[in-house]
């Protein structure tokens, strides 16, 4: 199957497993009405007809790419300024293969022009030629298509300066997100058609049914769509009658529901509108429709399947698993943290060893399988976090209360014992159903400050330093030599884990401050401590160690979690990138990509911007890390390993109230250790009784008995102990794998754009941020800058701008940018106008440079309003002092020049951040 990726609306690459380049989609008219997500078949053009691969110059002498002049795709999706206003459209892109009868922006649709060409499949839509014998795609009759894809491997290996294409001929599987697109009405131009033909009443009664609008969507990936006023809600439909204009303003949810074969534009229909497109929850709102997240109540039916308050552990549950009551277990989450789902806990047992336990609490106890509860788990399969809202997979009476780690109150656990030397190896391992109670909840602040020796023990007074109560007959000094005992520990872990392989790729991240309404009014970067790490250490190792458990004994039906080897053709442009400014990179294994990266950290630590953007490069050519059914992959276990971690085999086990793979994990955990215990009983193995330990475990244990496992007795204990507890069977782990990788991205995708809406809202309230940005990529059109102080990337066009002068000196990749006094009132070729000094650059005068008096003029505020940037009497209210640049301004690759930051959109289009040149002159 072919899955579908766009970047912009006239330009998709299409991935395909197997094949190490994307197949670039060029046009509306290749593209043939797929969209987003869509799996399809396209059909390859010959080698003639590739394009040249976008970097494929960096190992030249020259020092930046011209046609493709920015080294990399941006960090945050779509160059700002790219989208200039709902009502602006690339001309080549919206007119293309346009054959219909269509009048856009005349406000009538004529359906009768429209005409189904010979060859029109009426299931999907789609024209299948019978000559198309060459088709990319993967049909159950059709072998053929597995050699095809072989090929187009050989010839993309052979050809790596060439870049596939190719056109879209059939869809196999429509995206979701055709069903949740998020736009904005475009209906100035219906009133104008609807006041010229008012005085018609007649002519006006026979076209009603005909009469649209357009919706431009927020995804820039999306085409402008049409929306018959006949099919929008009566409230909307109402507002339009009597012209009412603010309905551009609102932020609204449409499906597509047609797309005829020869129209450039899909028919829409608008469901609700969501609120003010300038406000915060009204885009909250519509992020979540957008990726599908689910944040309605709880229904009843799922709530019953829970105990209610109060609730006690039932006896037998302390009969039958190992009590842990008495040992100092404690938690390490942040200080605002409800649901606590992992705790830890450390025993000295000699000079050089330790007995290391992870604690993570029983969800599977609750969450049974094929009940209501499981069921709209599995729907959610993740809890997502927006910054200021939590939206939970499981009801909060199980994630905050009956399944959450408080301190002072007995819980049921899977634990995790290790015992640990002096140089991390592991000697001995236990994993088992516990019951434990927590002594404390401590903040990774709390956990650092012990940590860092900010606490004395003899003098500690926990009521005056705001620290959390302690229960049960633990002191201080029990959790305070604990804390610090595996402080020492995690550091060897890590150190092992990375002389082992490993590789770690920090990127800079945000953290906003809030004020009292929830919305941000400061940022400042996030900081990892040592305490994060810490918690880390342990969390990877539990990990591990429930893979093999479960791996070993159900090697058909483990849920595990790989992530493949980063794509090689971009990793080998980013050592390039690297060569070319004297940086020495071996990307040849994770363990040599990341000795290399703590090389070049060293090198540059008086340069944490270039780091920074080091390591945003350096990510780009990693690929997804993915849950997977060992019973797919059963004959290639080289495909198991997690590249990043350097393990051959990983899955996740630490987070059950907040991931659903977690909760099967368990499961199947459970089926392992009851099945040995049923194994080691018929054998008359097990000694003692109640949960005692033994010494021997044939499944569990660090050695596995294989002969166990095969024998009929074996065979017969975990088949009934998977029966019992739900373990699903290959075919169907296999789909619920893929379910959730598909949410688990979808969660990712609303997090980001949660993120880059707060940062909208804190540059709209601060109208402008001034700031030094570095230059990544730099051509004779726009260049790409890192704006470290917001973590982002961004483009700055400045070709064809009114006022600018343009010097690009190939030779040296040297861009000059001057002001000039030659007016210029259209492009070259006569289409459209000249662009606006003000999108390009604020200039402002040498006597106003105080923070207190800039101000940008009433003239380049009209014209960054003609342009779909509004920003009225701009006022900067940075702390930071930056110093404007001067013309003529000389760039080179990775120069540091000052920007302008602003909020774009909002009420009048989708959300964007905006980044001009800050410079002074005299002759503004």
């Amino acid at each position: 199957m072919l899955r579908w990726k766009t970047v912009l609306y006239c330009q998709a690459y299409c991935k395909i497993d197997g094949v190490p380049t994307d197949i670039l989609i060029n046009g509306v008219s290749s593209q043939n009405r797929a969209v987003e997500g869509d799996i399809v078949v396209i059909k390859v053009d010959p080698l003639e007809l590739w394009t040249k691969m976008k970097g494929s110059n960096w190992s030249s002498n020259n020092s930046a790419p011209i046609e493709d002049c920015n080294l990399v795709q941006e960090v945050n999706g779509v160059a700002a300024n790219s989208y200039k206003g709902k009502g602006k459209v690339d001309a080549d892109c919206e007119y293309a293969d346009c054959r219909s009868g269509i009048l856009i922006g005349q406000g009538l649709y004529d359906e009768t022009q429209v005409t189904k060409p010979a060859g029109y499949n009426h299931v999907n839509g789609h024209h299948q030629s019978s000559s198309d014998s060459m088709h990319m795609g993967l049909f159950p009759e059709k072998n053929e298509g597995i050699n095809s894809v072989d090929r187009l491997a050989v010839m993309t290996s052979q050809f790596p300066s060439k870049r596939p294409t190719g056109r879209v001929v059939a869809i196999v599987e429509k995206s979701l997100r055709r069903d949740a697109v998020v736009g904005f009405l475009n209906v100035k131009q219906w009133f104008s058609y609807r006041e010229l033909n008012r005085k018609d009443a007649k002519r006006s009664s026979i076209i009603f049914d005909h009469e649209y609008v357009t919706l431009t969507p927020n995804d820039p990936r999306f085409p402008k769509m049409i929306v018959f006023v006949r099919d929008l809600p009566d409230c909307i439909k109402r507002r339009l009658e009597d012209g009412d204009v603010t309905i551009e303003m609102e932020l609204l949810a449409a499906q597509i529901e047609d797309w005829s074969a020869e129209s450039p534009y899909p028919q829409a229909c608008v469901s609700h509108s969501f609120g003010w497109g300038g406000e915060l929850e009204p885009q909250i709102s519509a992020i979540l429709y957008q990726n599908a997240i689910q944040c309605a109540d709880f229904p009843p039916q799922v709530l019953s399947c829970l105990p209610t308050i109060p609730w006690e552990i039932p006896p037998e549950e302390y009969q039958t698993r190992k009590d842990l009551r008495d040992l100092c277990v404690f938690t390490i989450d942040p200080s605002t943290a409800s649901d606590l789902d992992d705790a830890l806990s450390v025993e000295k047992l000699s000079k050089d060893s330790f007995r290391v336990g992870v604690h993570i609490t029983d969800v599977s106890y609750f969450v049974l399988p094929n009940t209501a509860l499981d069921i709209e788990a599995r729907i959610r399969s993740t809890s997502v976090y927006l910054l200021q809202k939590k939206i939970e997979m499981l009801p909060s009476l199980l994630s905050e209360k009956l399944g959450s780690l408080n301190p002072g109150v007995d819980r049921l656990a899977f634990s995790v014992f290790w015992e640990l030397n002096s140089t991390g190896d592991v000697l001995d391992h236990w994993i088992g159903r516990t019951v434990i109670r927590s002594c404390c909840k401590l903040s990774y602040k709390h956990a650092q400050d012990i940590i860092q020796g900010t606490i004395d023990v003899e003098k500690f007074n926990a009521s005056e330093g705001g620290y959390p109560q302690l229960h049960g007959q633990f002191e201080w000094a029990d959790v305070i030599r604990s804390v610090k005992y595996l402080h020492e520990i995690s550091k060897t872990l890590k150190e092992k884990r990375f002389n082992d392989g490993a590789l770690q790729l920090e990127s800079s991240k945000l953290v906003y401050v809030f004020d009292e309404d929830g919305v941000p009014y400061d940022s400042r970067p996030s900081e990892w401590m040592d305490s994060n790490f810490l918690v880390e250490e342990f969390m990877l190792l539990a990990n591990m160690t429930a893979a093999e458990v479960i791996s070993r004994a159900f090697p058909d039906s483990a849920l595990l979690r790989r992530h493949p080897e980063p794509n090689m053709r971009k990793l080998k442009e980013f050592e390039a990138f690297c060569r070319k400014h004297g940086l020495a990179v071996d990307a040849s294994s994770s363990g040599q990509f990341h000795q290399s990266l703590e090389k070049i950290r060293e090198k540059l630590k008086d340069d944490s911007v270039l780091f920074d953007i080091l390591i945003s490069y350096a990510s780009k050519p990693m690929q997804l890390a993915t849950y997977f059914c060992s019973g797919e992959l059963k004959d290639n276990l080289n495909s198991w390993a997690h590249y990043g971690l350097a393990v051959p085999i990983y899955t996740h086990f630490t987070s059950p109230l907040r991931r659903y793979p977690d909760i099967v994990v368990h499961r199947t955990l459970a089926a392992v250790i009851e099945a040995e215990e049923l194994y080691m009983k018929q054998r008359g193995l097990l000694e003692g009784n109640k949960g005692e330990e033994v010494f021997r475990r044939c499944f569990t244990g660090i050695y596995f008995d294989k002969e166990a496992a095969a024998s009929p007795r074996g065979k017969e204990a975990l088949s009934n102990a998977a029966l019992k507890h739900g373990i699903p069977s290959p075919e169907l782990l296999a789909d619920v794998a893929s379910y959730c990788n598909k949410r688990k991205l979808a969660s990712r995708y609303a997090e980001e754009a949660c993120e880059k809406l707060y940062m909208w809202v804190l540059l709209k309230k601060k109208e402008i941020l001034l700031s030094d940005a570095r230059v990544l990529g730099l051509g004779p059109k726009f260049m790409s800058v890192y704006i470290q102080k917001l973590a982002i990337e961004r483009r700055i066009y400045y070709d064809e701008v009114e006022g600018l002068a343009v010097e690009w000196l190939e030779s040296t990749s040297t861009l000059v940018l001057n002001l000039s006094g030659h007016k210029r009132l259209f492009k070259r070729g006569g289409l459209g106008n000249y662009m606006a000094l003000g999108n390009a650059a604020w200039v402002v005068n040498p006597y106003d440079l105080s923070l207190e008096e800039g101000s940008i003029d009433e003239h380049d505020a009209t014209c960054m309003a003609n342009g779909g940037v509004v920003l009225p009497d701009l006022e900067p209210i940075s702390k930071s002092w930056v110093d404007p640049g001067t013309f003529p301004l000389t760039v080179h690759l990775l120069s540091t020049i000052p920007v302008a930051l602003y909020a774009i959109g909002g009420d009048d289009g989708p959300l964007e951040i905006g980044v001009r040149l800050y410079m002074s002159s005299y002759l503004k």
